[in-house]
């Protein structure tokens, strides 16, 4: 129902009530502060540095125009992403979420965009009862596989079913078509399992899987067979960051500088402060939208990203050097639609200039031609994507085949399925 006038006025008026005077440009001044005197390093517990200069600390821009019409560094580029279904709950106790994973190439390549990667991930309370399977072939070039895991305590099923599913679908369909990469491979996010890295300081139940769970080791060693692998082969990998919404830079600044108030609520809202350029005209500052704004690359510590270069790590069997595996990244700021993207790379692939800059101008060309993410991680969504009718078909076949129903609540009464 639409609100009423009267009770908009009555909602909107409420801003009015909150005597919040800061003005945008003192949080811009407050972000120069920040880039001038605190990421060269920045320090985190203990002061060891958790962010620093891979290189000199340094914002560059390029022309829209001018870099939408060169040639791109990378002849091919392929990306990667899987799309999930989500967790479902179902009466009989189960709970299941499945991943479909895919692989696009750009020039196109209909071969590999038909082979797919589909893990099913399920929890079940009873012990008796084991549903893990190994994996099957059910098309040309594509495979499937159930997992099966079990909590001692019904709590985490949710988020335990849908990290296990994606992210093994994910890095498994990498692996299996490594080798049909030539140039470039574009993750879609981060370039570690975050969703499951989190697991290890978030509670005793969900890091006890890095001791018990093989699915978890499973997980863990393809990520550092993907490093291992294209470093070997010449061929680098980065990660695509859409959605940049840590809070490592800006929580650090809080608790172990003496930087004064924090005012942002995540990193994306630091750095595109950090990365607008703007000019006065009749009185009033407007942003310039005909260049695309980028910082240096860091070696990251922050947060989770310490994790797979880590030594000693028991959790990893690693044949390079620790180093290699560290997380750098870079901020690209697309001024015309305000928006922050991460681009992430394994050391391995950024400690050398020309490597990362080609990694640099692959993307930024592709942010200013699509205005968004690059072409392959755009394509490699929609193939990975689970529609909404297929959810619901997935669903109903599901109950079907367990002989039960969705465990479900009132709001699926008040708002329908969510499919």
């Amino acid at each position: 129902m639409t609100l009423d006038p009267v009770h908009f006025d009555g909602i909107a008026g409420l801003a009015d009530r909150i005597d919040y005077d800061a003005e945008d440009q003192d949080h811009r001044d407050s972000a120069e502060a920040v880039w001038e005197n605190f990421l060269d390093p920045l320090r985190g517990e203990n002061a060891e540095p958790i962010l620093e200069p891979l290189d000199e600390q340094t914002r560059r821009r390029a022309n829209c125009e001018d870099i939408a019409l060169e040639d791109p560094p990378f002849p091919t580029t392929h990306g990667l992403d899987a799309g999930t279904l989500n967790p479902r709950p179902f009466k009989n106790g189960l709970v299941l979420d499945v991943a479909h994973a895919a692989m696009s190439a750009t020039p196109s390549d209909l071969d590999l965009h038909d082979c797919r990667t589909v893990v099913k991930a399920l929890h079940s309370n009873d012990t008796s009862k084991k549903f893990g399977t190994e994996w099957e072939e059910y098309d040309d070039g594509s495979k499937r596989r159930i997992v099966h895991t079990h909590l001692p305590q019904n709590q985490y099923e949710e988020d335990v079913v849908h990290a296990l599913a994606l992210y093994l679908a994910e890095s498994s369909h990498a692996l299996e078509h490594a080798e049909r990469v030539t140039d470039f491979l574009l993750l879609d996010g981060p370039i570690y399992p975050k969703g499951v890295l989190r697991w290890y300081s978030r509670s005793s139940v969900l890091t006890d899987l890095f001791e018990d769970s093989d699915h978890v080791a499973r997980i863990l060693d393809n990520y550092v067979e993907l490093v291992e692998t294209f470093t070997e082969r010449g061929v680098p990998f980065a990660g695509f960051v859409k959605n940049v919404s840590a809070k490592s830079v800006v929580r650090t600044l809080k608790r172990e500088t003496d930087f004064g108030p924090v005012p942002w609520a995540h990193d994306a809202g630091l750095f595109a402060q950090i990365l607008e350029r703007r000019e006065l005209v009749d009185g009033e500052f407007e942003r310039l939208t005909d260049d695309l704004t980028l910082t240096n690359w860091f070696e990251s510590r922050a947060g989770l990203d310490g994790f797979f270069d880590d030594e000693p790590n028991r959790h990893l069997d690693r044949s390079l050097d620790p180093e290699q595996y560290k997380v750098t990244f870079c901020l690209v700021y697309d001024p015309r639609r305000d928006l922050v993207f991460k681009i992430e790379a394994p050391k391995a692939f950024t400690e050398d200039a020309d490597a990362r800059g080609r990694i640099e101008r692959q993307i930024l060309q592709e942010v200013a031609l699509q205005r968004g993410p690059p072409r392959a991680i755009s394509k490699a969504d929609d193939l990975a994507a689970i529609d909404r009718g297929s959810v619901g078909s997935l669903v109903k076949s599901f109950e079907n085949s367990l002989d039960t129903e969705l465990d479900e609540n009132y709001n699926a009464v008040r708002w329908g399925r969510d499919y």
